[in-house]
């Protein structure tokens, strides 16, 4: 049995979760909403505070959805409540970036300025031009909106320079030595 499956969600008071019978889950909260429907061999059932998920079989199917669906939920559960955060940082001579809209224009150091379009559901705040705040209901959207505006410029090992999470180690590589 899943470890992560077993546990209870623990619904905050002002969150309210919808279980309907063609298995989708609709979450509710000050944040926003959110749905998601649960895969075939996974049940969800509602008690007082708590959200429960169990598996129907023991199918190796239903064994590696169990906990999946549960963290999934936990996630929607969180992000209407308190919503998920990613601080990104940007690195190098003349590297910033400006909010136009809904488009983010990076220059970083090619000879065009790259227009990211943000995407529907999140949020992007920039402050000194190279501090950049991330924030969502969606932990998938936040999270793969920050890994696509990583992947213009990735943090280099040899000056550090590029687009990184904050608090980021880069591993650093010494350079060509004159023999």
């Amino acid at each position: 049995m899943s470890r992560l499956g077993k546990k209870p969600i623990k619904l905050p008071q002002k969150v309210k979760i919808v279980l309907s019978p063609d298995r989708n889950v609709i979450v509710e909260g000050p944040k926003g909403t959110l749905q998601w429907i649960l895969p075939s061999t996974i049940q969800a059932r509602l008690e007082t505070d708590e959200l429960i998920v169990e598996r129907v079989d023991d199918s190796r199917r239903s064994r590696a959805m169990h906990g999946l669906a549960r963290a999934l939920l936990s996630n929607m559960v969180t992000g209407v409540s308190d919503g998920f955060k990613r601080e990104m940082e940007i690195h190098g001579v003349g590297f910033k970036a400006a909010l136009q809209g809904k488009i983010l224009n990076l220059n970083l150091g090619f000879s065009h300025p790259i227009l990211f379009e943000i995407p529907e559901g999140v949020k992007i705040t920039v402050t000194d031009a190279t501090k950049l705040t991330i924030e969502g209901i969606d932990n998938h959207r936040v999270g793969q909106c920050a890994a696509d505006i990583q992947r213009y410029y990735p943090p280099e090992p040899y000056k550090g320079k590029g687009i990184r999470f904050k608090n980021q180690q880069i591993r650093r590589k010494e350079g060509k030595t004159v023999q």
